[in-house]
């Protein structure tokens, strides 16, 4: 495949484009970085004015200019001493030629422009016909928020036009199925400025957000776990025993009470390990299996926040399981199995496993990552799962395994981990008795499968478009009676399926029944009950799914049965 067919090649070169255009409009912005990216590519640039949405169109058209120049791009190494005179004014490209091993530096050329390189590039400018910019956002050099602040200038770019309007078109709909867009046209969630970032749940939204825990309490009560609550806020020296304060200082709340210095939770492990500390264990407890809904707080920076994707404040489906190193392997495998059997309730068709390894921050012995590790292999292994290896992404205090679901529209995203840590027992002092009277270490594994409740309401939101399963709907039934002379038997119908706690409501308005149609299906009801005369004198309902589709004359007492059936929460379907 030529270079101008390779599309990493092809979104390279354009990240080069775009600098190039970025310095004829405003010569004195200083670069820094421009990589090809899984979506197209980025520039990151110091300007001395901060760019608007508005400027992206100058810029761009600038960028369609110069690749009708037809400019070769060429590339060379050039000795060090030679690039420092180059980038004299550049303390980022400074930075970098000092970082690059050896003598020389790559440096490409299209014209007059320059840019530090590696190389890779299409032949000339002309071949990069079809890109968009996307969005201006904030960033940091080498993504460090203690180092200048910057901007991001991304965009896009394929080798066919087709490509490209594709694109768009996926763009298109991901906006118009914005979870966002959708947790207030389905009156389920807000934002307000008196609290940046921490979400308000509304009544319906609550009803979701309560169905996911419902569901998955039943399923975590049949693989034996033990339901607890543990505060919310604890003393700030026991993030620093668990090694979170070194960690996630810089994205901790803190407090103050009585001269005793406290921290607002990041995570739910440490008041798991105090209730397991609270009383001498034997080895005849184990496994035992914590789990929480544990509300976190984490003070993410405004220019990230992302609605329930990314929020302040969550609600991690957590839970701790103490195990001796004879039970791991089950445990992990009786993990996977919860985490498939509810991941399976959703719809999602394709889930990629990855197994992360230890990274460089590792806080514990090369000999113990390494037992801890072939434990998840082992388990995956047994359990008949194929899985990616993520060298270097694991934990600080151990290796994980993260499950990453495939939605509708073709995204992925990590939800379920199942991590394994030998380090806090130890660094909790954590025994139990064993069966030769010795105490021991347990082996501790995190386990979430929904991850953020917040986040993977917002990801099926997105993944259904909104038209949540009927077990999940927060208005599973809607009914439309045609005149108001079947308002009474409509109360009938109602009052028999809320018995068995279908949410069912009555369309009381005065519109006509096409109307009191459009305004459920805006509401995405996934049932609608249409009655009429005919419905009312048989005892039977009509009914009208959100797609159109219907269905005449269903006695009443087999479409409640239906209705039953479909709400089981021990329903996996």
């Amino acid at each position: 495949m030529g270079k101008k067919n390779d599309l990493t090649v092809l979104r390279h070169s354009a990240a080069h484009l775009l600098a190039n255009a970025i310095k004829e409009l405003y010569p004195d912005t200083l670069l820094t970085i421009g990589p090809a990216t899984k979506e197209g590519f980025f520039y990151d640039v110091l300007p001395t004015r901060n760019f608007k949405e508005s400027d992206l169109h100058v810029i761009e058209e600038k960028m369609r200019e110069i690749a009708a120049r037809n400019l070769p791009l060429t590339h060379e190494q050039m000795p060090k001493n030679e690039a420092r005179k180059l980038y004299k004014d550049n303390p980022f490209k400074l930075e970098l030629i000092n970082e690059i091993p050896g003598d020389t530096v790559g440096i490409s050329r299209q014209g007059k422009f320059y840019d530090l390189c590696r190389g890779g590039h299409v032949e000339s400018t002309n071949d990069i016909k079809y890109f968009n910019l996307l969005h201006i956002s904030g960033s940091y050099w080498r993504a460090n928020k203690s180092n200048q602040a910057l901007q991001r200038i991304t965009g896009t770019a394929f080798i066919t036009k087709e490509d490209l309007e594709a694109y768009k078109r996926h763009q298109e709909e991901l906006q118009l199925y914005n979870h966002r867009r959708l947790g207030k046209q389905l009156d389920l969630f807000s934002f307000h400025k008196e609290s940046a970032g921490f979400p308000f749940f509304h009544n319906k939204g609550k009803i979701i957000f309560n169905k996911l825990v419902d569901y998955l309490r039943i399923q975590q009560q049949k693989h034996g776990y033990q339901e607890i609550a543990t505060p919310i806020m604890l003393s700030d020296e026991l993030w620093k025993r668990s090694g979170h304060y070194t960690h996630y200082k810089d994205n901790m709340y803190f407090s103050k009470i009585n001269e005793q210095n406290y921290a607002i939770r990041p995570m739910n492990c440490p008041g798991a390990f105090l209730i397991y500390k609270e009383r001498p264990r034997s080895y005849r407890e184990l496994p035992l299996r914590l789990a929480e809904f544990g509300l976190v707080h984490r003070h993410e920076l405004s220019g990230v926040l992302h609605g329930l994707m990314r929020a302040r404040s969550f609600t991690i489906d957590d839970a701790h399981i103490f195990c001796t190193l004879d039970q791991l392997e089950s445990e992990i495998l009786n993990t996977i199995n919860l985490v498939n059997t509810v991941i399976k309730k959703f719809d999602f068709k394709n889930i990629t496993i990855s197994l992360s390894t230890k990274p460089d921050n590792a806080m514990v012995s090369n000999e113990v990552w390494q037992k801890a590790t072939d434990a998840l292999s082992s388990a995956l292994e047994k359990a008949g799962i194929k899985y990616n290896v993520q060298k270097g992404e694991g934990a600080f205090y151990g290796p994980k395994i993260e499950f990453i679901i495939h939605d509708s529209m073709g995204r992925e995203w990590q939800c379920g981990t199942i991590q394994i840590d030998f380090f806090q027992a130890e660094n909790f002092d954590m025994t139990y008795v064993a069966s030769t009277g010795n105490k021991e270490r347990p082996v501790v594994i995190h386990r979430a499968v929904y991850g953020s409740l917040e986040r993977f309401i917002a990801i099926l939101l997105e993944h259904y478009k909104g038209h949540l399963p009927f077990w999940l709907a927060p208005i599973q039934i809607k009914i439309l009676t045609i005149t108001d002379d079947q308002k009474k038997y409509a109360s009938k119908v109602q009052a028999l399926l809320q018995q068995y706690d279908i949410r069912v409501i009555i369309d009381e308005s005065s519109n006509p029944i096409a109307g009191k149609i459009k305004v459920a299906q805006l509401e995405k009801v996934p049932w609608m009950l249409v009655i009429g005369t005919k419905e009312e004198k048989n005892t039977t309902v009509t009914l009208r799914y959100a797609d159109g589709k219907q269905e005449f004359s269903i006695p009443l007492q087999e479409f409640v049965t239906r209705a039953i059936n479909l709400n089981s929460l021990n329903n996996t379907r």
